[in-house]
């Protein structure tokens, strides 16, 4: 390779390095060690051998859904604001100082380390202070390094999103009840911006219930989260055979049916009861939604109901003053009649029929009003007079 051709390279890597944003990631091996580098997406490429697609999905800017993808010597995570690539001996974490990512941090330099449950010195304090820490830390050692990892990542997602829930039943119960009880323009829109805060929420929590019950029906896809077992399949191939594979393609085809062979092809039972338990969890901050959609539903309805009840009410009402006013219209017509500017020989010495003219209209417009009522009534078109 010549000089002008090493240039080119140089060129194309730096142009690369330019287009890309180099962002904050801490990563943590197996001994709960850690240690925050900024790194862009080739330098992990040159880290962890994964495709520049599969890092696509960790893109802060780019809105991808809730993904675990298992390749042949990594885990790429995506759950919210877990983004994370977990390999069998350390896991990157991104944006390492958010608030939402900090205490992943802390559960993980905490649970990654393998803990002996026969400790020295100081154990039986430990013992009062946490009674179930041996019993937690027992099972955890049971998992390899990435499913340990995974575990973290599951639990704080699913603990993040009922946290989210649970803060969303306790607004939204109470604006329901006030609504009920006094219907306003600020209740309503109260209540508007709770309804569309728990649509994009439901929308979260299906997403992330998705991609585990996904991951649960297809058995390679959980035996590719295996990444130990796949480089014990490699490592004991290689000390057979004394050749290392070039290719990652090869060495990964390799890899996976030796890890089969070894472990079996539907070894995969204790990741899936993992999986289960967070299918479960999720399911059930899902099942909190839902009961907050449906009591949303029947307070929508109620209110219809009862705006329904003033409308017929206000119906009934306008009935009741087009009765009054048909009645008196009779009278206003015999007023018309009396009222005429001609001259009738009749009018001469009947002066006293004034009054009764006046009383028999108004008792007539009364009867009037009165039988139309009482019609309406039988008719069930008016069922109180209020």
């Amino acid at each position: 390779m010549n000089a002008e051709e090493l240039f080119i390279l140089d060129t194309q890597e730096s142009l690369k390095k330019k287009l890309t944003v180099s962002r904050s990631w801490i990563l943590i091996n197996k001994n709960g060690e850690s240690k925050i580098l900024e790194m862009d997406k080739y330098d992990i490429m040159q880290r962890v051998p994964i495709h520049a697609r599969d890092l696509r999905i960790l893109e802060p800017f780019i809105s991808c859904p809730p993904a675990i993808l298992g390749r042949e010597k990594a885990i790429i995570l995506n759950l919210e604001h877990i983004k994370a690539i977990i390999t069998a001996e350390e896991v990157m974490l991104q944006d390492p100082l958010d608030d939402n990512v900090v205490p992943i941090v802390q559960q993980l330099q905490r649970r990654l380390p393998l803990v002996n449950p026969i400790s020295e010195e100081g154990q039986g304090e430990d013992e009062e202070i946490f009674p179930h820490f041996e019993i937690e830390t027992s099972e955890e050692n049971e998992f390899p390094f990435e499913l340990r990892a995974l575990q973290v990542a599951l639990e704080a997602i699913c603990s993040f999103l009922d946290a989210r829930t649970t803060e969303l039943v306790v607004a939204a119960y109470p604006a329901l009840e006030e609504l009920t009880s006094k219907i306003s323009s600020r209740n309503l829109d109260r209540v508007r911006k709770l309804k569309v805060a728990m649509t994009r929420l439901t929308s979260r929590v299906q997403k992330v219930m998705d991609e585990i019950e996904q991951l649960l029906d297809d058995d390679s896809d959980m035996s590719e989260l295996y990444l130990s077992r796949k480089l014990d399949g490699v490592s004991s191939t290689n000390n057979r055979n004394g050749v290392q594979d070039a290719s990652p393609t090869l060495g990964s085809k390799k890899s996976r049916g030796n890890a089969a062979m070894i472990h079996g092809d539907n070894d995969v039972e204790e990741l899936e009861m993992l999986l289960e338990v967070y299918c479960t969890q999720v399911e059930g901050t899902l099942s909190k939604l839902t009961m907050l959609r449906e009591y949303i539903d029947h307070t929508e309805d109620y209110l219809n109901i009862q705006l329904d009840h003033r409308r017929n009410q206000l119906i009934q009402l306008e009935l009741i003053l087009t009765c009054g006013n048909v009645s008196l219209s009779i009278y206003a017509l015999v007023t018309a009649i009396f009222g005429m500017n001609m001259q009738y020989t009749w009018r001469e010495s009947y002066g006293y029929m004034f009054k009764w003219v006046v009383m028999l209209s108004g008792i007539m417009c009364a009867f009037i009003f009165m039988a139309i009522i009482i019609y309406a009534r039988n008719k069930s078109l008016i069922r109180s007079w209020f």
